[in-house]
């Protein structure tokens, strides 16, 4: 990556709740389209949490449990201005909330998601995981299963939300719900599909490299 790269600032946050984490974005977008903050990529983890895309009911219809149910496990949910349906957050994932700029030759939606994609097929192949897509759909997919989820917002070519990978993640929370409104495929996550426990902060640095390497970017110190 030369020295031309754009650069990229990496903050790897641990865990956040939710509503701070879309205040932060929020506050970030603006900083970025006044050009007072580089492309910036959040790294974090969030509580158990469900949260809404901007789609009909936002997927409120594919929350399967009570809400006496929900808040017994300590389930919040959350709208977010995000493309997509519902999905979860939880302990145990990567969320990635990449805020760039799209301007001026990366001004494609599609490539975007594409891209985004592409980090995380890259990343799950570094364990030997054959990730990729299936058409028609959004996220990495293992077989019938997914690995990562996938909804973004972008505004005037500036990004935010992004994706969600599976690490270490108790899949039995995704049966509270239908997971981005699709009834008939499952979720996985990389620990399940290894056997055995993933390094969550060896799996982060590989989606920083490969982050970096798609978007052609270059990591400022972490």
């Amino acid at each position: 990556m030369g020295q031309t790269a754009r650069p990229l600032d990496v903050r790897r946050l641990g865990r956040v709740p939710y509503a701070d984490a879309l205040a932060l974005q929020r506050s970030l977008v603006d900083e970025r389209r006044a050009g007072r903050i580089p492309d910036t990529l959040l790294l974090v983890e969030h509580p158990h949490v469900l949260t809404l895309g901007v789609r009909g009911d936002g997927g409120r219809s594919h929350i399967l449990a009570t809400d006496e149910a929900l808040a017994l496990r300590g389930i919040e949910i959350h709208e977010t201005g995000r493309g997509g349906d519902i999905t979860y957050h939880g302990p145990g994932q990567i969320v990635g909330y990449p805020i760039i700029d799209l301007n001026p030759d990366r001004r494609d939606v599609h490539r975007y998601v594409r891209d985004l994609e592409t980090v995380l097929i890259r990343t799950a192949a570094d364990y030997g995981i054959d990730a990729g897509r299936i058409e028609g759909l959004t996220g990495v997919w293992v077989g019938d299963e997914k690995l990562a989820a996938i909804g973004v917002r972008i505004a005037r070519w500036i990004t935010s939300h992004g994706f969600a990978l599976n690490v270490t993640t108790d899949l039995d929370h995704f049966a509270l719900i239908v997971p981005c409104g699709i009834a008939d495929r499952g979720v996985t996550s990389l620990s399940r599909l290894l056997g055995g426990p993933a390094d969550h902060a060896d799996v982060e640095f590989r989606v920083i490299e490969h982050f970096a390497n798609v978007f052609e970017m270059r990591v400022l110190a972490i």
